[in-house]
């Protein structure tokens, strides 16, 4: 199997698409951050000193999906038509999950967008929290589904 980000004498590329056709894409990525109860108590009652947490994750989702090939080498500066996110609170754990689903009509697919929106959403969760806990784990950053173009759907 060859790979495509290299070139016949093995450097680096950023993939020509041009001969693509356009077809609505979508990716839908998930990961999650387990944390302590007093860090997870503190998110759910909003009684942070950095303020909302889990509204600022959102908007730090979208910023990451956005700005995604200014961060991944490789990847082709995208016109998103939509990204959605979604938190789930899971208490049992502690730990809060997010799914980021990433849309486009395009000649290349939008999976990395949705797993850079997923990974800077949590990683904002870890930043706005991390004085009341150091030890937070990021976990199971992963592609759920994808549909679109030639290599088909993907499912987990």
């Amino acid at each position: 199997m060859n790979l495509t980000h290299l070139d016949e004498n093995q450097r680096p590329k950023m993939v020509d698409v041009s001969d693509k056709e356009d077809t609505t894409r979508v990716a839908v990525a998930s990961g999650s951050i387990e944390m302590s109860r007093d860090a997870y108590d503190a998110i759910v009652s909003e009684k942070t000193k950095k303020g909302p947490v889990l509204q600022t994750a959102v908007i730090a989702a979208i910023m990451g999906a956005k700005k995604t090939s200014d961060l991944i080498p490789m990847c082709h500066p995208l016109m998103l038509s939509g990204i959605n996110c979604d938190v789930e609170e899971v208490p049992e754990i502690p730990a809060f999950k997010l799914t980021v689903t990433a849309k486009l009509t395009g000649q290349t697919g939008v999976e990395m967008e949705a797993l850079t929106g997923v990974s800077v959403g949590l990683l904002t969760i870890y930043d706005m929290v991390k004085a009341i806990d150091k030890g937070m784990v990021i976990k199971n950053v992963q592609l759920e589904t994808k549909s679109g173009g030639k290599s088909g759907n993907y499912k987990r």
